[in-house]
């Protein structure tokens, strides 16, 4: 498929980090919606979104999702890109039940991975079940890979369920976690190596844990790839210097992207990259 311009995902908020440690993570509503509108002003297509409580926890409340989605689709054309890792230590119940809240597109990773010192449990099961559910409801999955095996679990789950809503593969290598993979260039070559065994037209975003964001962005948009940056994955700009906002990495991202003369594409054009319809069949 064609690379003449680049996706840019914002990833904002996340479930790991506090408030109370970085004052800068939008954790509101409020927070939230400033934070889409500016991103997409400086070139955000995508936002990947994780929501808090009202004391600023992690939550997967299907109340609170479900006005965020409403007021994001209001205020903003992002497309709207649901979590439904949630926190490591999530249900699965509350972690499906994501996708009661209507959302175009939604993660599904592709496998267990150590994350830290915690476990992010994904079972085959679990995986089949997020597939099959957004297929019938119309969502577009984001596939996240943390290590190349999760690469031929894809391969396995579209070859024996089908293709996700859409018919279009778009997956997002998650690079840099301790336990997953590392966030270099090399194995950025080694996961584009291993696309050539999912559908023809496959298309991948990038995410660069912490330290590892710069070169994971560069090796990205050198392979042709889309990018997701965000304080979820990173609250370093550099040596020293702590991010101020979300809207300094995407911009970063935006001005990497024109000087590898591929621009951030539109929210538009995302959806039709993406595959994802105009409107979506009611949740269930």
């Amino acid at each position: 498929m064609a690379t003449t311009g680049t996706l840019i995902t914002v990833a904002p908020t996340g479930a790991e980090s506090s408030k109370a440690d970085v004052p800068a993570l939008p954790v509101t509503l409020d927070e939230l919606l400033v934070t889409a509108k500016e991103c997409e002003a400086l070139g955000a297509s995508v936002i990947h979104v994780h929501i808090r409580d009202a004391d600023a926890r992690p939550t997967l409340d299907l109340g609170r999702l479900r006005e965020t989605v409403a007021a994001l689709r209001e205020s903003t054309n992002l497309v709207i890109q649901l979590s439904t890792g949630g926190a490591v230590t999530d249900p699965e119940s509350d972690r499906l039940r994501v996708l009661d809240a209507a959302p175009e597109m939604a993660s599904c990773t592709m496998g267990t991975v150590n994350f830290g010192d915690d476990v992010f449990l994904n079972r085959w099961e679990f995986i089949v079940e997020l597939h099959t559910r957004m297929q019938e409801r119309g969502i577009v999955p984001e596939y996240e890979i943390f290590d190349l095996g999760h690469l031929a679990a894809l391969q396995r789950l579209l070859d024996k369920y089908g293709l996700p809503a859409g018919g279009h593969v778009h997956v997002d290598f998650v690079m840099g976690v301790p336990g997953g993979m590392a966030g270099t260039a090399a194995t950025l070559v080694a996961c584009t190596h291993a696309l050539r065994d999912l559908p023809d037209g496959t298309t991948f975003s990038a995410t660069g844990i912490g330290r590892t964001t710069i070169p994971v962005l560069l090796a990205s948009l050198a392979a042709g790839g889309h990018l997701r940056v965000g304080m979820e994955d990173t609250l370093t700009y550099a040596r020293g210097e702590p991010v101020r906002s979300n809207m300094q990495l995407v911009e970063r991202a935006a001005t990497f992207a024109r000087l590898a003369q591929r621009p951030p594409i539109t929210p538009a054009q995302a959806r039709a990259l993406l595959g994802i319809g105009q409107g979506l069949r009611s949740a269930v």
